[in-house]
Parts: C-alpha cells; structure tokens; sequence
C-alpha cells in the first residue's frame, strides 16, 4: 500500500515511512510481510531478523519491558555483528527468561532509526529478494542504532557466559 500521486502518504512517526495511514498503515505493511512469510518458507528464512529491525525502529511499541528491549536488540546484534545466531539468541532466551534484573536504557533509541523501513521490504517481488532486503534493511536499522551496540554486546557476553551455555 505505497503512496500514490493522488493521496499523499502521511508517514509513519516512529519510522518514517512514507505510507497513507501513518503508524497504522505501517503496521499493515508489517503485517503483510509476516503473512509472506508465514504462507510460504521461502520468504521465513530471515523472520526474527525482519522482526527484530522493526521492533528497533518501533521501540514504544515493540521494546516497552527490558526483556524485549534486550531480546530485539541483542538478536538484531546476533544476526548482524556474530556468528551462531541460533545459539546466541537461545543463551539471550535463557538469560531473560531466568532471575535477571537489569536496567532497559531510558533513552528510547535513536531519532533517525535507519534510511530503510518495512516499505523497502513489503516491495521484495520474489523470495531472495526478500531475504536481502530484510538484511539491507536490519544492516541500515542497526547502524541508526550504533551507540547501543555496546550494550547489546555486554548482554550477550553475559547470557553466554552462564555455565552451561553455548
């Protein structure tokens, strides 16, 4: 549901994208995207990174507990900056599922929250077209977010470090 020359698109607040419905009709090209991807595999193969990079440009929504705040940014850091995601995110499950108390920064993020949104992937036209611009997509989102790298680096050095993990 792009802008057309006829309606102008009113843009989403918290991403920028420019959609008619403003944060609603984001969300619906959001959800579209999870449709795809659940309606044929093809298309899955990067859903909790696509997840995770529209929580991170959507924080009042997606990222309000510091479990999910720490879950989203430390998979989008997995997916991105180290290797064995899979292990990873489950060592950061274990962890935030566990007796864990910690601090969710009080800053919400960044302003600017990365050059790409849902829009450039909602406009994927075939399954590896989707899955790179899922990646381009989390790539720009997690540059937005660079001064939070250091944080989601600590709290995965502390999930993987609990005996028993990795």
């Amino acid at each position: 549901m792009a802008p057309d020359a006829e309606e102008p698109a009113e843009g989403c607040p918290q991403c920028g994208a420019p959609v008619r419905g403003g944060r609603a009709g984001c969300q619906r090209l959001f959800d579209e995207v999870l449709a795809r991807e659940f309606g044929d595999y093809r298309y899955g193969r990067e859903h909790r990174l696509m997840v995770d990079a529209y929580a991170l440009q959507h924080p009042a929504e997606y990222m309000r507990s510091a479990k999910s705040y720490a879950a989203h940014l430390t998979g989008v850091y997995a997916a991105l900056e180290g290797g064995g995601t899979a292990e990873v995110n489950r060592a950061v499950q274990k962890w935030l599922n566990g007796p864990q108390t910690f601090e969710r920064p009080d800053h919400p993020g960044p302003r600017q929250r990365g050059g790409l949104t849902i829009l450039h992937v909602h406009e994927a036209g075939e399954p590896e077209e989707h899955v790179r611009r899922v990646r381009a997509w989390a790539r720009s989102t997690w540059e937005a977010w660079r001064g939070y790298h250091s944080v989601a680096k600590r709290w995965i050095e502390e999930a993987t470090a609990r005996p028993g993990v990795k």
